[in-house]
């Protein structure tokens, strides 16, 4: 499958965006960095921007990834662009296809479609899906969602989507010599990975999982597709935090004036759509874990992080959030040092 652009080793270094509004911003300023990094990424030479959509919450401000795709992939001509993800319970399948082909098709291929399950949040009762497409539906629309990326002509007769045949249009593999767009899951549970193992799709593994457990998924995920005759070689994305400086002591600093308040407010904001009781964790406990799990500090530090997780994980492509300072020129900056002085030392 092609993927881009590949650096010297094949390591694929790219950036997680989730347009965060920091406490004391609006929300045209977080949607307005998360243009420029993107733009950023880009001039700095890295390989990829994958972008996060959530609802109602100022965790994100973006409520829909595959726009900011599509206005993201018409100011690049290089990059690739990618949701992380698109909340499947949220949209007709049929509609997620037929805007993720028309993305795939006019950016030349550049495009890949992340799916997940997102959770039992207040979105199931506004979008009129209700729990029963988190809790249960997924399978059933994801099946239906590459039904329409692979087919001409699409039907469905199932639980949840019931419709005579129509053809697809447009349709990408008369379009363009490469199949796509490329699709990826969230994997967080042995369920999920069993799911995009079973389908031969590569996963999506989340920033607060360690190497350990990321190559525990990565294993179980090939054995998997090796029972469904898939190649157990997958071309996962691993989801970090990065935050370049001259030491690791300002790195870290930088992310614990910031990324606390952040998570208080953002993750505070969710609710769930039956009431049922959540816990969140302590912001300051899980920035100083992200701290210490992902390239936080000097150049050097980053980049034998990254080396040290593909070695273990056996997973090449990094989706790394940029934006922990919550200031625009902190986080152009933070980008350019990725693509100047971390991605020439993963040799």
């Amino acid at each position: 499958m092609r993927v881009g652009n590949e650096t010297r080793t094949g390591t694929r270094l790219g950036t997680f965006v989730l347009a965060a509004q920091f406490p004391g911003q609006g929300q045209g300023e977080a949607l307005h960095r998360a243009v420029r990094t993107a733009q950023a990424v880009e001039d700095a030479g890295l390989d990829d921007v994958w972008l996060a959509e959530h609802h109602f919450v100022p965790y994100g401000v973006c409520p829909s990834a595959v726009t900011l795709a599509g206005l993201l992939l018409g100011r690049t001509r290089r990059i690739r662009v990618g949701t992380a993800v698109s909340v499947l319970p949220n949209t007709h399948p049929v509609t997620l296809g037929e805007q993720a082909a028309l993305l795939h098709v006019l950016s030349d291929g550049r495009f890949s479609l992340g799916v997940g399950r997102g959770g039992p949040w207040v979105d199931l009762e506004v979008f009129g899906a209700g729990l029963a497409a988190f809790e249960r539906d997924f399978p059933e629309a994801l099946d239906l969602l590459l039904r329409w990326l692979r087919e001409p002509r699409v039907d469905a007769l199932g639980p949840r989507f019931t419709f005579r045949e129509v053809p697809v249009v447009p349709r990408p593999d008369e379009l363009l010599d490469v199949p796509g767009p490329e699709v990826v899951v969230a994997c967080t549970s042995p369920k999920s990975v069993r799911l995009a193992a079973e389908r031969g799709l590569p996963m999506l593994l989340g920033m607060h999982a360690d190497d350990e457990e990321k190559a525990g998924m990565v294993a179980l995920w090939r054995r998997h597709a090796r029972e469904a005759g898939h190649d157990p070689e997958g071309a996962h994305v691993s989801v970090g935090v990065a935050q370049i400086a001259d030491n690791r002591a300002e790195a870290t600093e930088t992310l614990l004036k910031a990324l606390p308040g952040w998570l208080r407010q953002g993750l505070g904001a969710h609710t769930t759509v039956d009431g049922r009781r959540r816990s969140m964790r302590d912001p300051h406990d899980y920035t100083e874990l992200l701290c210490a799990l992902h390239p936080v500090g000097p150049p050097r530090l980053a980049a034998d992080r990254l080396a040290a997780t593909s070695e273990r994980t056996g997973v090449t492509r990094f989706a790394l959030m940029v934006e922990g300072s919550g200031d625009l020129a902190a986080t152009e900056e933070n980008v350019r040092r990725l693509g100047a002085e971390v991605l020439p030392q993963l040799v």
